[in-house]
């Protein structure tokens, strides 16, 4: 068993070439294996299995430093890294992460997450190793999807001006999570599949070479930039760009790896090595539907079926079946996605109203700035994205749709802890950045029916609106309780004196049974549904303070800025005699883990929540006399 003689950083060099094709088979069965147990990205790193091999034969790691870009395509490098051990607790809390941390290899050198970011991270990197004086070699590996984001051509119009060694790796698999858009996807079709080139400049060299000078004549073609490549790929971007490109080569092949990644060591300055492979090589399932096996729910190896079917519809379920009646009602509803056509429930409204669904590709600032101007255009624009991306389009939602007060709909999904993907994936902070913004409006939902209530509401409302709800089962109870959605207005679902209790979106399920469990203790307690986080329903908080003695908040946001603190700045400002109790997720980081153990972790669980409001009662009880 060749996978058995890699137990820490380096055994690879100690693997005899003869066993190279063994391990990437023993690799794959790993982590198939593994990952149909505890879940995790599957797809892209059975694409990355023997490119990863070359990486670490070919360089001296932890000396030498690789950049992931998101990082999902990593569990392979963490093989080979002495973390074998780990995949049995991959992304359960106080696990292994499913994404490089530096807190948990020195072999880890960039925290990453979100996509375009490693080629600027690696050109941070080259800055610091040429002004420290040290010669590690520093490699960005980047996707073509990540490519349609705009953060990574800044960083290739940087690298263009290095004058030493910086090696990225165009890992093109010819998808993102969906299927690559856009005019970057067909410009790398039109590199993969330009055999004439790779042929004739061959064999040029070839015949140059038998000739009397012939060998200067070529070194002479090698350097002009306006030579082959040029003559027989129109553009050659990355050329022009001031970057050696080598490619493409078979990412499947790694004695070819190794021998291009020799080529890109001796390189002065930036090197493109454009790598082909193949998303969920080696596993059927997972290569036929690569994007079902993106992030992939423990499943059955056999038939690549989750072992966890579901029996309710999730939220996004629900948003989807919502867009397809609204797109029936109204020809002038859009949907725009960043990539994420499937994860976001659009596929359906795609598939019925494809003039009418636009996917801009991971670029989510364009994505919000391109909504602006549908919305400038007299139609409407809905964006579905999940709520950890939309933050990097935060200038764009404040510039471009917010100034102009335009009706741009951010259907804002994954808000609130979402789980596995841990730090750079937890939707705890929209809340507090939307609702930073002037003109924007912020609304949450209940339960799967207020869901659509409130998309119908944001449709016709004439002004920006966020509407966030969490990942996972769509809650279906308090259906009893369906007021209409009327603009800046909470909704009371029980009321009764002293405690009152105000819950903003998937927390009024937890808010529920929180006051059933006072109930039972002895303790009367008012429940709102506080539907709009901006504006504040400032007029039930007033009201609420007359007849109760404490104000509890409750939401799945971090604190600072959240719905909480803007209750507790009304009630200051306005001198209300009442007390204020917030419970949301504290200012920090939440790692990975199931999100009903965070929920206990950061305190937002129905037990923590009677806890804290008791003590909070007592003593406010006490204090009073």
């Amino acid at each position: 068993m060749a996978l058995e003689k890699i137990n820490q950083v380096n055994d690879i060099k100690q693997i005899l070439p003869e066993e190279y094709e063994t391990l990437a088979a023993e690799i794959r069965e790993f982590l198939i294996e593994k990952i149909s147990r505890t879940g995790g990205h599957l797809a892209s790193n059975l694409g990355v299995v023997e490119l990863t091999m070359a990486l670490h034969l070919s360089f001296d790691f932890p000396k030498d430093k690789i950049i992931w870009d998101v990082g999902h395509q990593a569990y392979t490098h963490k093989l080979l890294t002495g973390r074998k051990a780990g995949f049995d607790g991959l992304r359960k809390y106080g696990g292994m992460s499913g994404f490089p941390k530096r807190k948990e290899s020195d072999c880890d050198c960039f925290d990453t997450g979100h996509s375009s970011t490693s080629i600027s991270a690696g050109i941070g990197l080259v800055a610091a190793r040429d002004l420290i004086g040290t010669d590690e070699h520093i490699i960005s590996v980047i996707g073509d999807g990540a490519l349609t984001g705009g953060m990574a051509y800044e960083a290739l119009n940087n690298a263009s001006q290095l004058k030493k060694n910086f090696i990225i790796v165009l890992n093109d698999n010819h998808m993102s999570i969906a299927e690559n858009v856009g005019g970057m996807s067909e410009y790398l079709n039109g590199l993969r599949t330009n055999e004439v080139y790779t042929s004739f400049k061959s064999g040029v060299e070839q015949s140059l070479n038998r000739i009397p000078g012939g060998v200067y004549l070529a070194n002479q073609l090698k350097k002009t930039k306006s030579g082959i490549k040029q003559l027989l790929i129109p553009g050659m971007l990355f050329e022009d760009m001031g970057i050696t490109y080598l490619g493409p080569v078979d990412g499947h092949d790694i004695a070819k790896l190794l021998d291009v990644f020799r080529k890109a060591r001796r390189v002065k300055g930036a090197v493109l090595v454009h790598v082909l492979t193949k998303k969920g090589k080696g596993y059927a399932p997972a290569e036929r539907h690569p994007a079902r096996f993106h992030g992939a729910e423990p499943f059955d190896i056999e038939t690549g079926l989750p072992k966890n079917k579901r029996k309710k519809a999730n939220y996004q379920d629900v948003f989807s079946t919502c867009m397809v009646k609204l797109g029936q009602r109204n020809e002038r509803v859009v949907a725009i996605t960043a990539a994420m056509p499937d994860g976001t429930g659009l596929k359906r409204f795609k598939n019925m109203y494809p003039d009418r669904f636009f996917d801009v590709g991971i670029a989510e600032g364009h994505a919000v700035t391109f909504a602006a101007g549908l919305a400038a255009g007299g139609v409407k624009p809905i964006f579905a994205v999940y709520s950890s991306f939309l933050q990097r389009a935060y200038d764009q939602i404040l510039h471009d749709v917010c100034i102009q007060n335009l009706p741009v709909v951010f259907a804002v999904d994954r808000a609130g802890l979402v789980g596995s993907d841990g730090e750079t994936h937890q939707g705890i902070f929209d809340l507090s950045y939307l609702s930073s913004i002037p003109n924007m409006h912020v609304m949450a939902p209940k339960n799967k029916w207020e869901l659509s209530d409130m998309l119908k509401f944001a449709v016709e409302f004439e002004g920006p609106v966020a509407l966030r709800y969490p990942r996972g089962e769509a809650y279906d109870g308090l259906k009893e309780f369906r007021s209409p959605v009327v603009y800046g207005k909470s909704e009371i679902l029980y009321e009764e004196e002293d405690i009152a209790v105000l819950a903003v979106g998937s927390m009024v399920k937890t808010a529920e049974q929180v006051r059933r469990r006072l109930k039972e203790i002895g303790y009367s307690c008012t429940l709102v549904n506080a539907r709009f986080v901006k504006p504040v329903d400032t007029d039930m908080i007033s009201e609420l303070s007359r007849e109760h003695r404490l104000l509890v908040t409750m939401e799945e946001n971090v604190q600072s800025g959240g719905f909480g603190e803007k209750v507790l700045d009304w009630t200051v400002r306005q001198r209300l005699p009442v007390q204020i109790l917030n419970i949301s997720i504290p200012d920090e980081y939440v790692e990975h883990g199931n999100v009903d153990i965070l929920y206990e972790e950061v305190g937002i669980d129905a037990e923590s929540a009677v806890k804290r409001i008791i003590e909070k009662y007592v003593t406010l009880s006490m204090k009073q006399g």
